[in-house]
């Protein structure tokens, strides 16, 4: 493969995100935003008629829009302008075969979440990416937004003292009837355990709560006692999730997702609560994140204003005032990936305040789904996380 200039675009392959994919054209919305990725080969499709044309609707030409994801590793990696990283944006039970093959033909991956829908296949994934020295991201793309970085930052610093609480719901009401039956094809693979993996909504968006409760307060979670239920009748994996959390310093938390509770499209909040104070983070108002010293006022820290962290700083498009969003937050993790990418072409150094999710992140989300599902078949009981 010819090694690229540090001022030419990551040529970047895409498993999935056809036509009519909304996972798919938000990855694509996110590589486009800093110019930094040019979209050139697809296996956009197990369907070829599909492929094709979604191929053509994205101006990759015909001799680069393949029928199979093996056939588009093996052909990629022996070109001259082969590409040099592939977004992984099939259902959850498809991640797994596309990330080995690609990461063994020496291409970086870019994965969405959850990693695989069995742990063994995200440790063997975790085990090929370490052996084969390629970059591999998961877009956990919450902990891109500018104030989750800096609540992060505050925390580190020892802002909240010792952390007590972890409180993060993130909850939906997309699913409150039975929209699968319909054909409804969102709902149809995330409520069907043989693509969707043994977990519904603690999978589809409980890895992302958990991964943003972890991701911003520092510690490791022990184990988990949880009830998960599927509310909807004939329904066959869980539409809501409470979950108690125990991490290690002693810290205790609350987890509850949902994907059944009216009122709500995706209202994702996290609350952190330490010896000398808390904070509170809510997507709904992503450019605010609330910090209190206790016995002092509650304070308002806003993205782009004075109060920012340089943390926040880096991650910030727009002067304050100018709300930035869920595609930003997307673009930061492409972007860092971006800069690590170009770092591995050679010419640059790889920046030490790089900040992605990783595929230890993955692991450690699909061991969270494991042992909440076996918790909560257990009668809430505590589960370890190991």
């Amino acid at each position: 493969m010819a090694q690229a200039s540090d001022r030419d675009p990551i040529r970047l392959g895409m498993v999935g995100g056809g036509h009519g994919s909304f996972i798919g054209a938000i990855h694509r919305y996110a590589a486009r935003l800093d110019g930094e990725y040019q979209l050139v080969a697809g296996a956009l499709s197990s369907s070829p008629d599909k492929a094709r044309e979604s191929a053509a609707e994205l101006g990759i030409t015909e001799d680069r829009s393949y029928a199979s994801f093996a056939e588009m590793a093996a052909h990629e990696a022996a070109r001259e302008d082969g590409i040099e990283a592939v977004a992984i944006v099939t259902p959850n039970h498809m991640h797994f075969a596309p990330a080995k093959a690609f990461l063994e033909a020496g291409i970086h991956v870019i994965c969405d979440k959850p990693l695989t829908s069995a742990l063994e296949d995200a440790i063997e994934l975790e085990r090929v990416a370490k052996q084969s020295d390629r970059l591999f991201i998961l877009t956990h793309n919450y902990t891109g937004y500018a104030m989750v970085r800096q609540a992060r930052e505050l925390i580190a610093r020892g802002g909240l003292g010792n952390i007590r609480l972890v409180h993060v719901e993130y909850l939906q009401d997309w699913m409150t009837e039975p929209i699968e039956s319909s054909g409804q094809k969102q709902a149809a693979w995330r409520t069907d355990p043989a693509r969707s993996g043994q977990g519904g909504a603690i999978g589809d968006i409980g890895t992302h709560a958990y991964n943003l409760a972890r991701f911003v307060s520092g510690i490791e979670l022990t184990s988990v006692s949880a009830d998960l239920e599927a509310f909807v009748p004939g329904r066959i994996l869980d539409d809501n999730a409470h979950v108690l959390l125990r991490f290690k310093n002693g810290a205790k938390g609350i987890l509850w997702v949902s994907q059944i509770a009216p009122g709500n499209e995706n209202a994702l909040t996290l609350r952190v609560f330490g010896s000398a104070g808390g904070l509170e983070w809510r997507q709904s108002e992503p450019d605010a994140l609330r910090h209190t010293s206790y016995g002092s006022p509650m304070q308002i820290i806003t993205r782009g204003s004075a109060a920012a962290s340089p943390a926040a700083a880096r991650v910030t498009r727009l002067p304050a005032g100018h709300p930035e969003g869920y595609l930003e937050a997307f673009g930061n993790v492409y972007r860092e990936a971006a800069l690590a990418i170009r770092a591995r072409r050679g010419s640059t150094q790889t920046p030490g305040d790089l900040l992605y999710p990783t595929v230890s992140d993955g692991v450690d989300g699909v061991r969270f789904i494991g042992a909440c599902v076996r918790s909560s078949s257990n009668n809430g009981a505590w589960t370890s996380v190991g």
